[in-house]
């Protein structure tokens, strides 16, 4: 997209945003003659939980997901891939929680904007580990944008953004109680030996804390055949702590600290400088022997938040400053992700809907700590003003729209400075067509900026910074939504180009290597619903290219060739006391690979059971890959490798868990 046609593109989105401060004054004095109306006629006069564009319903169809708590009660992830149980368009790899990986639409999660209540998260150090170390223990929702990131998502944002929102004492304490508790244990027959968590929190006087603490560990894991997967036994370790003041005019100010671990003996094979490497994204790689060696996953962020819970009209701010560090150790390499980031916005209550407008700032290096390479540095600079409106313009027509301006300073590893900045625009439509037929369609343009390198091999004596560019997106996501209260389904094209992305895994230094990666396909979902369950199934299909060639299982940092994949969800409360459900995932056959990956079909299911004599304790009954089957996910790496032994997942597992609220 040209600079002219990105300026005109966001002058067309900013006049219905400027248009909104016209009648902003109007609004605001609705609000203040509703205070003297009777609550009901208030309501009429503004209600924003009716902004149909921002409705689940709509949001799917756009991209947008919601993995709320009654998913995620149901899943009861243990792992990253868990959250994720049910969703075509997301997928992660297996193994130990030090490899796992995200991605939507076959691009990894990298190219997206990631937070954790907000604190932003940068990439791995490596590329044979996760980017993102997480426990789930405390998830509260999740939320994915696929490609169509609204301008307050975050900088960074090419091919969307994934948003992990975790619990506060206030969301599990009991109406009426003061003091709280939860107690986890649990165990399977296959890699988890002992699952254990303990939470305690409390509120006295305006003051909330919440203090947790989750373990788990066990033995490799076997695959279908029986085979041991060296290297794949849990050993994570988290926690958290949250301390929370709010006034009675509802100034609430939030900090929040967290430290998740993973230290487990990992699958290592020798590699450059007669060093060993943990490669636990691996099977193994022909021709060598795996040897268990000591990885080191650590990730480590503080938050501190205000916001106001009695926020009304045109002023309801929030600001947030957030430090996160990852640091990754495998053994012949090691290296550390430092981010600092801020976020000041306002909500504003309009006519119709709200107007989010403010800005932000990171302030990131990538950083290698030998012995490989090093010791060297990168650091990454931006500042964001950014503004994204949503309403409903009629009974019919509910939009979306929004801009950001990002400015950004790049320090290379020479000492190379650079600087550039760039627009970004987006906007969506939500429009009724019929009581039971919804039209959505969005596009967006999104200036990436700069990449940092795998801080593991940051190198100031080899990498050079010839051609180094900023990277931009441009998508967009047209569907159809049928909705009868009991059926409910979907269809949406998406489609995402992403161009000029900088190597961060250079070959031979050469940082200013850039690609084009592509990821289009279609999103669908179909669902049946009644008073005491549910049965959805959906199918993604993204055909992911890069440089106008599928993309292969070691394009590190930028995606999979995920193909077709049909994820299989559902739940039956038999009763109050019992409950059934499971989630099922189909990859078929990808032919578009330089080398065809297999099909395989996986089912998992679970059972739970609250006795009506102790209703604070739930006990759970899980069965994963029912079958056993013997694969590896689609989007593991390497699997399309000669040189590479593939990851498979682990066979038929038991797990038994039991939680304790007191």
């Amino acid at each position: 997209m040209s600079l002219r046609s990105i300026i005109l593109a966001g002058t067309a989105l900013s006049t219905p945003l400027f248009a909104t401060t016209v009648f902003a004054q109007e609004a605001t004095s609705a609000w203040v003659a509703s205070q003297d109306s009777k609550p009901e006629e208030a309501a009429q006069v503004l209600n924003l939980d009716e902004i149909r564009i921002e409705s689940e319903e709509a949001q799917d169809l756009l991209g947008n997901l919601t993995i709320d708590q009654e998913d995620l009660d149901a899943r009861a992830p243990s792992t990253t891939k868990d959250v994720f149980a049910g969703e075509s368009a997301i997928t992660a790899g297996g193994g130990a929680a030090i490899a796992q990986k995200v991605f939507v639409n076959g691009i990894e999660e990298s190219l997206l904007s990631v937070t954790i209540d907000g604190a932003r998260q940068n990439k791995s150090a490596f590329h044979h580990t996760g980017n993102v170390l997480l426990d789930p223990a405390l998830l509260k929702a999740v939320k994915v944008s696929k490609s169509l990131a609204p301008a307050d998502a975050g900088p960074g944002a090419l091919a969307g953004a994934i948003a992990y929102e975790t619990k506060d004492a206030s969301d599990l304490l009991e109406e009426g109680d003061n003091f709280g508790g939860t107690f986890t244990l649990g165990t399977s027959n296959n890699g988890v030996d002992a699952q254990t968590g303990l939470s305690l929190f409390g509120r006295s006087s305006g003051f909330e804390y919440l203090l947790s603490a989750t373990r788990r560990s066990g033995g490799d894991y076997e695959d279908g055949d029986g085979n041991e997967v060296l290297g794949t036994g849990a050993d994570l370790t988290d926690y958290v702590g949250k301390l929370a003041y709010e006034s009675q005019t509802g100034h609430r100010f939030e900090f929040a600290a967290s430290q998740t671990e993973d230290s487990g003996a990992r699958a290592a094979q020798p590699g450059p400088g007669g060093l060993f490497f943990i490669r636990p994204d691996f099977g193994g790689v022909e021709g060598t022997t795996n040897v268990l060696a000591e990885g080191l996953s650590q990730r480590t962020s503080y938050t501190f938040t205000y916001t106001n819970t009695q926020a009304q009209g045109l002023w309801d701010p929030t600001f947030q400053l957030s430090s996160n560090e990852q640091e990754i150790d495998a053994v012949g390499v090691s290296g550390v992700n430092k981010s600092l980031s801020g976020t000041v916005k306002n909500d504003f209550t309009v006519f119709g809907g709200v107007v989010t407008a403010g800005v932000d700032f990171f302030d990131e290096s990538a950083e290698s700590l030998g012995p490989l390479v090093g010791p060297g540095k990168e650091e990454l600079r931006n500042f964001g003003v950014f503004a994204q409106a949503r309403q409903d313009l009629n009974d019919i027509l509910s939009v979306s729209y929004g801009a950001r301006f990002d400015s950004q300073s790049f320090t290379g590893a020479d000492g190379t400075d650079l600087s550039d900045s760039g627009l970004s625009a987006n906007g969506a439509i939500d429009v009724i067509l019929s009581d039971t037929w919804t039209l959505n369609a969005g596009v967006a343009s999104t200036w990436g900026g700069f990449e940092l390198g795998e801080a593991a091999l940051v190198n100031p004596d080899t990498w050079n910074y010839t051609g180094f560019s900023a990277s931009r997106s441009n998508s967009g996501r047209i569907g159809l939504r049928f909705d009868n209260g009991a059926w409910k389904a979907s269809g949406a094209l998406f489609y995402t180009d992403i161009s000029d992305v900088a190597a961060v895994l250079p070959s031979d230094g050469a940082r200013g290597e850039t690609s084009d990666l592509v990821s289009k396909g279609i999103d669908a979902s179909v669902e049946y619903g009644w008073d005491a369950g549910f049965v959805r199934v959906n199918w993604t299909y993204a055909d992911v290219e890069l440089n106008n060639e599928t993309i292969g299982t070691t394009d590190y940092y930028l995606g999979r060739p995920v193909g077709h994949i049909i994820a299989v969800e559902g739940g039956w409360q038999i009763n109050d006391e019992w409950r059934v459900g499971g989630t099922a995932e189909v990859a078929l056959e990808n032919n578009d690979a330089a080398t065809p990956l297999p099909s395989y079909e996986v089912v998992n299911l679970y059972g739970t059971y609250t006795p009506r004599a102790a209703d604070n304790l739930e006990i759970r009954l899980g069965v994963n890959n029912l079958f056993d089957k013997t694969y590896a996910s689609r989007s593991s790496d390497g699997i399309d490798s000669s040189r590479v032994i593939p990851l498979n997942e682990p066979g038929r597992t038991l797990s038994l868990t039991a939680r304790l609220k007191f």
